[in-house]
């Protein structure tokens, strides 16, 4: 057999061979990604009536929190929620939304606040919604309040010299700019907006509430943090206990049969990078194109 010819027979075998371990890299990832275990909630608890869902961190994006609400929701096995906040707060955009989602749902399915170590602002916020709000004794609570935070750098750029240029089609447009100091006009013009977006916190935890408050909520809506223990004296919470004693409770006022002690902590799945992949093409046809432009044309040419 010829010299080329060879090389033929063995750049055949060889594109057989990466195709064949690349069909099998392929299912592998398809069965990972797709299988029954991947698609419900990972380490929950079996039989579990009272589902979890958890808000971590800074709030900064609704999506993945309201995707868990509503998956609980639609959970047939689920009788109650719990929304464990563990949060100092964020933008008010995305804890509105979920605010609105968890007093939606509660209407279908009872929804619970727990509150871990802190629950202040936003996370205060998100904990509002719910018909009952439980804390730990020596839970940060509250920090009722909105704020917004600029720096005047102007000296400091004075110093090295550096003179930004602004071009702007509106007198607010840089509005917060670091490049100079802030006009009393514009300080006017954010107060009363965050004066307004203060009014909606307060509104939004009278409107669930109402009547528990002990005391003017103004007073109690300026920014102070209190304890767990501070919140219960003043009508911000409702109970002391912990995630457990929560379930606990909610077993016994709803009457359910299962351990209290059995949780189903929502999750959601993760998407892998193939899983991504399949997601981002507009055509099928783009993986076989990928796949013969990275792993046949090279094997071609090299025959």
């Amino acid at each position: 057999m010829s010299e080329s010819k060879s090389r033929v027979v063995v750049g055949f075998f060889g594109l057989i061979g990466v195709m064949f371990i690349s069909m099998l890299v392929f299912a592998f990832l398809l069965l990972k990604n797709f299988s029954p275990r991947s698609m419900d909630s990972l380490g929950n608890a079996e039989n579990a009536e009272v589902g979890v869902v958890e808000v971590n961190g800074a709030i900064m994006d609704s999506k993945k929190i309201v995707q868990k609400l509503l998956k609980a929701e639609e959970d047939e096995s689920i009788k109650a929620i719990i929304v464990r906040v563990d949060s100092p707060g964020g933008a008010v955009g995305p804890t509105q939304e979920i605010y609105d989602e968890i007093v939606r749902i509660d209407q279908v399915k009872p929804i619970y606040a727990s509150f871990g170590s802190v629950a202040a602002s936003g996370g205060y916020y998100i904990g509002a919604a719910a018909r009952k709000i439980y804390a730990n004794k020596g839970t940060i609570t509250g920090s009722i309040g909105v704020i917004m935070q600029f720096a005047d750098l102007s000296k400091i750029f004075e110093f090295l010299k550096f003179k930004p240029e602004v071009v702007k089609s509106g007198i607010y447009k840089d509005i917060g700019s670091p490049n100079r100091p802030m006009t009393e006009k514009e300080k006017a013009l954010l107060n009363a907006t965050i004066s307004k977006v203060h009014d909606q916190f307060r509104q939004d935890i009278l409107k669930r509430r109402e009547g528990k408050i002990k005391g003017d909520l103004l007073n109690l809506s300026q920014g102070q943090i209190f304890s767990g223990q501070e919140a219960l004296n003043f009508g911000l919470i409702d109970e002391i206990g912990g995630l457990w004693g929560v379930s606990k409770s909610i077993h016994e006022e709803l009457n359910l049969d299962g351990n209290f002690r059995k949780l189903k902590f929502i999750k959601l799945r993760k998407d892998s990078n193939l899983t991504k992949l399949l997601e981002n093409l507009d055509d099928p046809t783009d993986l076989a194109k990928s796949f013969i432009y990275n792993f046949v044309q090279p094997i071609l040419m090299a025959i």
